[in-house]
């Protein structure tokens, strides 16, 4: 069996940060990276809580989870998984266990370019969970795998250390040098669209938002 490769720790982004980001939409936040960012064909599978985290990235073979248990011995808390299976859909690359023993361990929740089983757990569950399917048919565990590298999941590049959001309509990420500008024009867009709702409510709408809806 192979051993995986794994890459040094990306340094830890603040916790204020990540907290201020997980109470942000998803679509404001890609409406301010350009609408470039974001994975496409993965959707949550858990309960609807959102999620925010730092990227600790894995690249395993499709319908293989051995370096996924590898990297939940190196985790720390606040990372989320982003698991690049290639986008193979035949077999799951984690289930309830993994989630549970990535929930006590601190993750902050998986983003996987693959499938799930399991599904009525996860989905009862408040632990943060985006795929690509459900299969009941279980992985191998040979490896290959890597560990902190550049991955790819529905498209979109994620590097370790990235800002990683997800809700329910989707995920998105992006690199942590621009937190602090984003955020304030994230912050920026919703006092807008709620001027924007409130102004709808009141009759008082014109029609002229040029907004990013």
């Amino acid at each position: 069996m192979s051993q995986p490769v794994r890459n040094p720790l990306p340094a830890p982004v603040s916790p204020d940060v990540i907290e201020a980001f997980r109470v942000l939409a998803t679509a404001n936040i890609s409406d301010n990276l350009d609408r470039q960012p974001g994975a496409i064909g993965l959707r949550p599978f858990h309960d609807g809580t959102p999620m925010a985290g730092t990227a600790f990235t894995v690249r395993t073979r499709a319908g293989d989870n051995k370096v996924i248990h590898e990297a939940l011995d190196l985790v720390r808390p606040g990372d989320v998984l982003v698991v690049d299976g290639d986008g193979d859909m035949s077999r799951a690359l984690i289930g309830e266990i993994m989630c549970a023993i990535a929930k006590k361990r601190g993750v902050a929740g998986f983003v996987l370019d693959g499938a799930i089983r399991d599904v009525d757990a996860i989905a009862r569950a408040p632990f943060p969970v985006f795929a690509r399917t459900v299969i009941h048919r279980g992985p191998y565990k040979n490896g290959p795998g890597e560990i902190n590298a550049p991955v790819a999941v529905g498209g979109m590049v994620v590097r370790p250390g990235d800002i990683v959001v997800g809700d329910g309509d989707g995920v998105v990420a992006f690199d942590p040098a621009m937190a602090i500008d984003l955020l304030a024009a994230v912050r920026a867009q919703e006092r807008k669209e709620a001027e924007i709702l409130r102004t709808i409510e009141e009759g008082t709408y014109t029609g002229a938002y040029a907004g990013k809806n």
